[in-house]
């Protein structure tokens, strides 16, 4: 579970959003959304899970949305770069 004094009421039970915060924190912060894609799917495969790159894919960019509080764009909308929010990381 993630928390912070900007957030005390975030819980994230999601293992997906914990895959690419783990990924994001491994690089510093911050990075292309298709080097995140491509980082989780082989944390997914290196755990022995069946991973369906399209289908990985469109969770991950659902997750990046789902989870604004904790991944956000530094470049603006419209940017493919995504980012911990400054508090996590």
């Amino acid at each position: 579970m993630v928390q912070s004094p900007a957030h005390p009421d975030l819980t994230v039970r999601d293992p997906l959003a914990w895959d690419i915060f783990a990924v994001l924190k491994r690089m510093g912060g911050s990075a292309h959304q298709a080097v995140v894609i491509d980082c989780v799917a082989a944390l997914h495969r290196q755990r022995g899970d069946d991973v369906a790159k399209p289908d990985l894919a469109q969770r991950i960019l659902e997750a990046f949305e789902r989870y604004r509080e904790l991944f956000f764009r530094p470049f603006g909308e419209g940017s493919m770069r995504w980012a911990l929010a400054p508090e996590f990381a």
